[in-house]
């Protein structure tokens, strides 16, 4: 069996979560994965309000959709990060408060566990997200960055994170982060070195999304292997790379997105460079089962043309794996 095809909402925030739903089902999705802003899904309400998660079911239902994860990727970058202005603009009014730093990261922090609790009410078993970093600064080293200062920094996530994967593992729901450049985790080796800072704690995984590995030069299939336990969701999700030189590199040259000089951008999917024959093959082979949740981005492209190619995509690239070798009639 196919795995279900879903929409991420995160990029479509702006539109009520019926009107989205209903385009949704007419682009051929299978499903949403809610993001907690917007209208999408309300943390706080689905914990206050006896009605409000099968209410959110019942209007899917509507449209013959479904959901598998929701997604509280903006809260959950407050927990680790050295907070500053950019954060008010991603916070809901009662996680940024006054705006002191310590007060936000607690109150983020108790978003996130109140996120697990939301989806169980949800009955979700996977929360898609951030984690913040308070070393992501000291990416490139220079300065000589001490060893001591990393391992600070790691420290500091598994002291924040392990309390709310504690509710998580109470609730029988999962954390998925999604490894990304400004997260604790942004490539396989800081992957590795977060699961082992929060001591392989169960609830403590990854939203797989080869576009954010594939870019930096990172084995993105490779990842799959290494984390097969740990993948709890798939971001289905291309980006493009140059071949040769441009003015802006990785880093990204303080481009915004769509800028010609830039050294890669998001494309809508198939239109990327990433092998995602090579993931779905590699998702067959660790027995993934989950959906496969299109994240759709690109400047360039109207993103309801795009929403609609992404999912047609999608179902043409998956396949489920065999269960018997091509060869076996000839064997005794």
């Amino acid at each position: 069996m196919s795995r279900p095809v879903t929409l991420f909402t995160g990029q479509w925030a702006d539109l009520p979560l019926e009107t989205l739903a209903e385009k949704a089902a007419a682009w051929g999705y299978d499903g949403l994965e809610l993001a907690c802003w917007g209208d999408h899904f309300d943390v706080q309400r689905a914990l206050a309000e006896p009605d409000y998660c099968q209410g959110w079911h019942d209007l899917l239902a509507h449209y013959g959709l479904k959901v598998h994860a929701i997604s509280n990727h903006l809260v959950g970058q407050a927990v680790c990060d050295r907070i500053d202005r950019r954060h008010e603009a991603i916070l809901p009014p009662h996680v940024w408060g006054d705006g002191s730093p310590h007060g936000v990261q607690q109150r983020a922090a108790d978003e996130m566990a109140a996120s697990a609790r939301a989806a169980a009410r949800l009955g979700v078993g996977v929360v898609n997200g951030f984690t913040g970093s308070s070393i992501w600064h000291l990416l490139y080293s220079f300065p000589p960055v001490p060893d001591d200062m990393i391992e600070a920094g790691f420290e500091d996530f598994a002291r924040r994170w392990m309390p709310i994967l504690d509710v998580f593992k109470e609730e029988g729901v999962r954390f998925a982060l999604e490894v990304h450049p400004t997260e604790i985790a942004f490539d396989t080796a800081s992957a590795a070195r977060a699961v082992e800072a929060v001591a392989g704690h169960e609830a403590f995984g990854f939203n797989y999304d080869p576009s954010h590995l594939a870019y930096q030069g990172v084995d993105y299939v490779g990842f799959i292997g290494q984390f097969a336990e740990r993948i709890f969701h798939v971001h289905m999700k291309d980006v493009w790379w140059a071949s040769e030189g441009t003015a802006a590199g990785v880093f990204g040259g303080h481009t915004t997105f769509g800028d010609r000089r830039r050294q890669w951008d998001f494309r809508s999917l198939g239109r990327g460079n990433v092998d995602f024959e090579e993931i779905i093959r590699a998702l067959n082979r660790v027995g993934y089962a989950g959906p496969l949740s299109v994240e759709w981005e690109d400047i360039g492209m109207d993103r309801e043309h795009g929403a609609k190619e992404a999912c047609d995509f999608v179902r043409a690239v998956d396949f489920p794996p065999s269960g018997v070798a091509f060869d076996a009639a000839f064997s005794e």
